[in-house]
Parts: C-alpha cells; structure tokens; sequence
C-alpha cells in the first residue's frame, strides 16, 4: 500500500510549538509571517556548544551477569539546553549499540570519549552535531555488558532488547534512572516528551527492530540500517550454516572486561542452545523479532544494500511483508552497496531525507514527505528511481522452469516445464562467481539455465523462492540457488574493500563542531566495477531440513528430496540485450561452509522451478522474451564479474 494512505501527522506538539514560534522568531522570520505559516522544518537555532551533556544509568530490572542487583546501563545524552530554560520538551534520536568503546561506529570507526567528569564529549556520527541544535536530544546507550553498562551481551535476545526498551520506558517516566551506576540517586526525564526515534546501523539497527516488535508505548520510529530481522537467519540459511561460529564468540567480541569476567553463564548458554547443526531452538525463537510484527507501533524507514553479504537481503523480505501485513507505516531505501551506511554512499540526500522523517515522526511537521515515493532504488551507481509502492503494483510471482539444452548443465529458462535432469557435484572450492562465469560452458559444479536475449526490460521486484528436487549420493547436500543477469554493465564493487564505496581524505561538514566533537566526515564516491554479469539474488539451505526447516536430518542416497529455497529480496531490471540466468549448485565458497560429505546430486527438471516477482508478471516475462535470440553453449572463455566474496564476516558492525 503506497505510503501515504498510512501515515497520520502527530498535531499536538505542532501545537504546541505555537509558543515556540515567538521564542524564535528573530532566528527564522519576522514573527507575523511565523505566526501565519505552520512550521516545515526544524532549524539550527539551539546552541550545540553550550548543550548539555550528562549520562545517567538506567534500571534495566534484570540480572543477566548474576551479581544478585539489577543492571544498569549506561546512557549517555547530548540535548540543547535553551528549552528546558523555557518551559519546552524536545523528543529523542536514540542510538543503542555495543560497539561505543570496542570497535567503533560509522566508516571512521568512531567512539565515545568522556571528560574528567565522565560526560560524553565525542558522540560518534553526526546525529548529535546536526539534529540537537535543530530541538532535539541525542541518546547512545550502552547495550547491557559494553563500555559502562552491566550485565551481558546476549546477541539480540531480552538482555540487548531491554537495555534500549528500558531507556524507553525512562524517556516515558516508566522507568528509573540514577545519576552513578551504583549510587542511589534517582533522576527523570522531565526534558523530554518522550517521543523517540531509534536508529543504527547493522547490530544497533537490529536492536531498534527488537524494541519496536515489543510495541513500547513512546518509540514513534525506527530507522534500520543494514539490520538483522532474526538472528537465525544471521548465523544459518534454512540450516546451512553461514560461519564457522556462534553468537558465544560475537557476544565476547564486544562484551567489555567487566562483562567477560561475569558472563560464563551466559556465554555457555549460547553455545548449548545454538547448536551448529541448524536446528531452530527456542534461543532463535526468543530473538525473532518478525514473528512479533504485529506488536509494532513505531512507523519504519528501512534501508539496505542489495549486495550485502553480511547482513543478507533474507533479512528484508519477511520483515518488510510482516510490517506490510500489520499496517505498519513504511520507507525504503535498496542501494547498490554492501554493508554501507547511506552516509556513506547518498551523504546530502540521506541527511536531507532523515532530517525531514524526523521532522514528521517526532515534531509532527507536516513536511509532505508522506506523500512522496514509498521506495527509493540504486539502478547504477549514484544513479536512482523512485516506486510509489513497494514493490510496485502489479509486481507477482512468476513460475520460471529450467529446461535441458543442448550440453549437460547448460540450459534454458521459461515458462514451459520440462523433462529429464541435470547433476553436478559439490564443490566448495567454488563460488557464485565461477558458476555466473562459465554460465554457457558445461561445468560438474553446476546446473545453469538462461533465458534468450531480452527484446524488453524484466524488472525483478521482492524475494525469489527456488524450489528444488534432488537425489544425493551422500547423507548431507547443502544447495545454493542464485539468480543471474547476463550482459555488461557498471556497477558498484561491493566485493572489494569497501564494498561499493572509495573513502577520500576530503571532509564536508553536517552540522556544528566542538574542539572534541567535529561534524566533519571523510567524503566517498562509488567503487565501480565494469561486468559481464550480475548477481542479483541467492538463496541457500541443508537439503536434510526438506520436511522442517527447524531441523535437519540425514538423507538417504539414492533418494529424491524436494526443498524451497528463500532468496533475498532485491529490485533489479533485466535489461534488453541481457539474459536472466538461474543456477543450482552445492556450496556457495564463503558464503555457506560445505557439508561433511561432497554430494552429487541429480536435479528433476519437471519439480524444480522459480518463483520470482516479476512487475507484470507472467505477460511481462512472456513479452520480454517473445522471439528472443538463444544462447550459444560455449567452449571456452569466462565472464567477467566482481571478484569472488571474501571470506564470511561474523560480526553485524558498521566500522
């Protein structure tokens, strides 16, 4: 549903800003044109140098480190000073997140420093410079067992999700707060209207859709980035193990000393309830945060890069339809990039558009962006549209059928089923980007299938689903299914360094600086790369999860197994002159780790399939292919593409 029938303007603080209007009328306009004009956009009239700058810590009313007292963390504010002399309360920008003193925040890795007094001097990012001289407060919490938090990190489970819920509740007078972390003095929040907005990249995103899948009264909306909608799908695709570890070994990364000398317990716990079999076990119930969608409150502008090998477009899909499912108020932004902050790759536009969401959901400014375009896309880089909905209406799922061609493994895709089978054998020395290589060659690692050469653009809009049946000749096949646009482009490398961005030396300026604190960022520009073919979505799984994709068991060879596979979303045109392209194979090289066997496994062309979204549908794929040209198989030569994935990250940072 587009998103201006969902959303509604919050009218009482405008109101309420009537009195504001004359405190800055010398600031802004002569004071008979702001008494006429209802205000648009919040302006840099407070004074950032003089702010104020406290920490106090919050009773989170849970024991995870087992000392026998309730922790606290640590939340550090940074808010103009000026309204509370008046009489006025400012809403909130809250950035929860366990990287403040371990790794850093943002492409410059910033974190927190403090004065003698122990109140933040530098808040990592920009928030801060920028939006608390335009009325409003800056909060970055400690999630439990970080920096100067107690209890411990338990990746994304009750302890992370209270620790930013708590602040919440205090923001709203519903919770308690002490000016030391041990003392007995109580402090509130009276500076505050407790209208809040989370946001964060990566792990402090994630914990912003926790918070909101609670339905916490006073968290007005949430702006993820790059975020994790449930934890299993982090660490497993449909049982296919993604790393080579657990979340034991990413709650010690970021717990502080402190925590690491108190948590075995915790620690333990997640290494006995997260088997690394793939199972779904109730320590993955607990951290599923789309299973509660129905709880949210909180409207949600939601932003992700479409080559993001870390935090994966499986995170999106499910999350973006259960938020649709429950009326939730949506924005999305889909780049080009990896795991980037769109800081980093659409700097003004991304700041100019947070500042005007900000604007709606926390001051009630009737600032039209509610009626603009639900969807922003990356075509090429630096290169955008616009959808008014997403995806698009008239956007459904389309059956797509391999066929045999004229070579083993190198065959045809439409919308006509087939006979007979295709087998390749696993090979977890390759990748994605061997098997898009040699697309049109006979490979053993690989089913391919192509359609013609396009006669009209195909644009892909949502998750795939792949639905696979195979015989294994072992007890364990895992599968990788990717979906391919064949032809030359220029796209942004998320594969190298970067991924998808150059980090220069020169710096812009976003806001107001101290002498601890600059607002000055290193700029970027796009990291391209000039292709033969693009991967435009995947998708993995355990074939032993065929019958419940909560638990693997072993297969019998010689057996048939029918699995579907989730891939991510994505939006994508297939251009004319370009092929779409559908491979099946085992191991995806650092995106999956292999199973303990290496299968050979016999696809049945007429129970496998694709469904892919397709705006249009059917017709669309029927007239984009009408009298398209076929490949010629051929017998040497390779693609070029981006390099092949660097090994898995295991750890949802942003630095």
């Amino acid at each position: 549903m587009p998103i201006s029938t969902r959303f509604t303007i919050w009218r009482p603080l405008a109101t309420a800003l009537a009195a504001t209007a004359a405190l800055l009328a010398t600031f802004l306009a002569p004071a008979t044109a702001q008494a006429q004009t209802a205000p648009r956009e919040s302006r840099p009239v407070y004074s950032y140098e003089n702010a104020v700058r406290e920490a106090v810590w919050v009773d989170t009313r849970l024991d995870g480190d087992g000392d026998g007292k309730s922790d606290r963390v640590a939340v550090d504010i940074v808010r103009p000073r000026e309204p509370a002399r008046k009489g006025l309360k400012v809403p909130v920008i809250m950035d929860a997140s366990p990287y403040y003193s371990c790794c850093g925040r943002g492409n410059e890795s910033q974190l927190k420093t403090y004065d003698a007094n122990g109140h933040v001097v530098q808040m990592p990012l920009f928030y801060d410079n920028y939006f608390v001289p335009r009325g409003y407060a800056f909060v970055g919490v400690d999630l439990a067992g970080t920096n100067r938090s107690d209890g411990c990190v338990d990746v994304g489970g009750r302890s992370d999700i209270q620790s930013a819920k708590a602040v919440v509740d205090w923001l709203n007078g519903r919770a308690t707060a002490y000016t030391t972390r041990t003392g007995t003095h109580k402090t509130k929040a009276d500076w505050t209207n407790g209208r809040t907005g989370m946001i964060g990249k990566s792990w402090d995103g994630t914990i912003a859709n926790g918070v909101a899948a609670t339905g916490v009264q006073g968290l007005k909306t949430i702006v993820p980035i790059s975020a994790i909608s449930t934890w299993y799908d982090y660490y497993f695709s449909q049982g296919a193990p993604l790393y080579d570890s657990g979340p034991d070994w990413l709650s010690d990364y970021v717990d502080s000393p402190a925590a690491r000398a108190k948590c075995a317990a915790v620690q333990q716990k997640l290494v006995d309830q997260a088997p690394r079999t793939g199972d779904r076990t109730p320590l993955w119930t607990e951290r599923d945060y789309v299973k509660d969608a129905r709880k949210v409150k909180a409207s949600v502008f939601l932003v992700h890069g479409m080559q993001d090998l870390n935090v994966r477009l499986q995170h999106v899909g499910p999350w973006w339809d259960a938020l649709a499912k429950n009326g939730v108020q949506r924005k999305i932004w889909l780049s080009q990039t990896g795991h980037v902050d769109p800081f980093d790759f659409r700097r003004g536009q991304w700041v100019d558009t947070l500042h005007r969401w900000f604007d709606h959901e926390l001051l009630g400014y009737d600032n039209g962006i509610d009626r603009e375009p639900m969807a922003d896309i990356e075509r090429h880089p630096d290169q955008w549209v616009t959808s008014k909905s997403w995806p698009p209406r008239g956007t459904s799922a389309t059956t797509l059928r391999p066929a045999q061609g004229t070579q083993p493994g190198v065959g045809t895709l439409g919308l006509t089923k087939d006979k007979g089978t295709e087998t390749f054998t696993d090979d977890p020395a390759l990748s994605e980007t061997d098997w898009a290589a040699r697309i049109d060659t006979p490979t053993p690692d690989k089913a391919g299938f192509t359609t013609g050469t396009l006669t009209k653009d195909l644009r892909l809009s949502g998750p795939s689903k792949v639905t696979v049946t195979a015989t294994p000749t072992t007890s364990t096949a895992h599968l990788s299914a990717v979906l391919v646009d064949l032809g030359p482009d220029t796209i942004r490398d998320y594969a190298a360094g970067g991924e998808g961005i150059t980090t220069l030396t020169n710096r812009t300026c976003w806001g107001v600086s101290t002498t601890g604190d600059s607002a000055c960022f290193k700029e970027t520009r796009a990291k391209t790369a000039a292709v033969d073919y693009t991967v435009v979505s995947r998708g993995w799984a355990d074939l032993g999860t065929y019958a419940d994709a909560g638990k693997g068991v072993p297969l019998t060879p010689g057996r048939a197994y029918t699995i579907t596979l989730d891939l991510g979303a994505t939006d994508h045109v297939v251009p004319t002159g370009h092929r779409l392209a559908l491979i099946v194979a085992g191991t995806d090289k650092d995106l999956i780790d292999p199973p303990s066997t290496r299968p050979t496994l016999t696809i049945d062309l007429a129970r496998t399939s694709a469904r892919v979204p397709l705006v249009g549908g059917a017709a669309a794929f029927a007239l984009a292919t009408k009298g398209a040209r076929t490949a010629v198989p051929q017998e040497a030569g390779a693609l070029d593409g981006v390099r092949a994935p660097r090994t898995a990250h295991r750890v949802p940072e942003g630095g």
